[in-house]
């Protein structure tokens, strides 16, 4: 694409991404007992390594990077054993050891990838389907929670000045949408934040404080917080989160090949979880944490059709040079969380909406698979509809079951199996109407012996004429 446009997309990708990438930093480093300079140097380096991370996917390198409009950032399922381990480590060895464990879970990941991808024929349409529907799922509650502003505990949170700016940014998405053509349309989210956020200056929603301390040049010093520290059960918590980042990865790739027409094929895989683990061993030298697939912008791509990887790659390039540059990082901290709430009400959207064409394609007029998906979908939105529903079980399980998309794809994979490969015949019924409970699918799929008469003579004419 031409240079201004290019960067306009790229941009548009970075606005869409930022507070996924800076909000695991931003709650580690409070945990932790950071300075306020160094959360912003800690927060400065996630998007440098975001940007390394995105760079090594789009463009690629020998066998590494699924060459697809990929975004990679830091993945917010680390959280949670990244706190455990600052619960149990002294304050100045926590970021050191959590380091330590992400370079490892990383080169474990590495060398995992090409066995991990063969994983992709068990992801027919009925599977991706629904992952791609869960995925769209799962980041509703973020756009939703960005909406009332982001800090359960704040006295605003939920107000109608935070509710009215997310509306307001939605409307002029959507009008944008509906009313513009051509490149004008294909940025209409960057022109929505842009223009919610100067809406929400007289609001008082604003904050330019980061803006005014900011540095203009900064490099994320190698190693800042200390050199990186090896404990066994950190690194076997981190490992966990690779697998289940892992496992994201993959159903992201599939949503995305999907969305561009280009079909995520073992190789690509392969090639994109070598991308997602290189990056992630990379990411700690740099003071970054475990890097994974970023699906809000699966859902720009999928919005704006534009599916070039080299705008993917330019949003990355910004994303380094907000990095190197902490005052341009502090400009786009500008944006408000009920602006970007707002804008991903339709990008996660999107992605529901692209699972559900997904789905279309995979045969739900047969009864096994409408199980699958019914039941698949339940299991997905568990974590998301009953918080704490898994309570009960270990820390090191919870990684797994508090993912909607980690439980919903084990759940479908399995569920596919065991209706459509394993146990002899596959059941061929077909579903007229799945969601009348006195339907009959034999006899939805009958045929009317009049019909059926017409249909017989039908391929008895066109045979002969064959054998004439």
């Amino acid at each position: 694409m031409p240079p201004l446009k290019l960067l306009t997309t790229g941009l548009q990708h970075v606005a869409a991404m930022y507070a996924g990438v800076v909000a695991p930093p931003l709650v580690v480093g409070v945990a932790v007992g950071l300075t306020p300079t160094e959360l912003t140097f800690l927060m400065g380096a996630s998007l440098f390594t975001a940007g390394i991370a995105t760079l090594l996917q789009t463009l690629g390198i020998w066998r590494i990077g699924a060459r697809l409009p990929f975004v990679n950032g830091v993945t917010f399922a680390g959280v949670a054993p990244m706190l455990a381990i600052v619960g149990s480590e002294a304050k100045e060895d926590a970021l050191p050891v959590i380091f330590g464990a992400v370079m490892v879970a990383g080169a474990v990941g590495f060398l995992l990838a090409p066995y991990f991808s063969k994983l992709v024929r068990f992801f027919p349409p009925v599977v991706t389907g629904t992952v791609i529907t869960l995925i769209g799922i799962s980041l509703l509650p973020v756009s939703f929670d960005w909406a009332q502003g982001g800090d359960p505990e704040a006295a605003d949170f939920g107000s109608a000045r935070n509710l009215a700016m997310a509306a307001a940014t939605l409307a002029i998405v959507l009008v944008l949408r509906r009313f513009t053509r051509g490149f004008v349309k294909q940025i209409a989210v960057l022109i929505g934040l842009v223009a919610g956020t100067l809406l929400a200056i007289p609001l008082g929603l604003t904050d330019f404080a980061a803006l005014g301390a900011a540095d203009v040049v900064g490099f994320p010093t190698p190693f800042h917080f200390g050199a990186p520290q090896f404990s066994l059960a950190a690194i076997l918590s981190l490992c966990i989160v690779m697998i289940v980042s892992m496992t994201e990865s993959t159903a992201d790739m599939l949503a995305l090949g999907e969305i561009v027409d280009r079909p995520a094929d073992e190789r690509t895989i392969a090639a994109g979880l070598r991308a997602d683990t290189l990056g992630s061993f990379v990411s700690p030298f740099f003071n970054g944490f475990t890097c994974s697939a970023f699906a809000q912008n699966i859902g720009l791509v999928a919005m704006t059709r534009i599916r070039s990887r080299f705008v993917v790659a330019a949003g990355g390039g910004i994303l380094v040079l907000m990095g190197l540059c902490p005052v341009a990082a502090a400009l786009i901290a500008t944006v408000p969380l009920p602006v970007l709430g707002g804008a991903g009400v339709v990008l996660f959207g999107s992605v529901a909406a692209s699972g559900i064409q997904t789905l279309v394609k995979g045969g739900l007029e047969k009864d096994n698979n409408v199980v699958i998906v019914a039941v698949s979908l339940a299991v997905g939105i568990i974590p998301i509809t009953a918080e704490g529903f898994y309570h009960a079980f270990p820390e090191s399980a919870r990684i797994v079951l508090d993912s909607g998309i980690s439980t919903g794809c084990i759940a479908a994979i399995v569920l596919n199996l065991l209706f459509n490969h394993f146990g002899g015949r596959r059941d061929e019924e077909t579903v007229a109407h799945p969601m009348e409970p006195g339907a009959d699918p034999a006899a939805a799929s009958s045929v009317p012996p009049a019909r059926e008469a017409e249909r017989d003579g039908t391929a008895a004419t066109e045979a002969s004429r064959a054998g004439g």
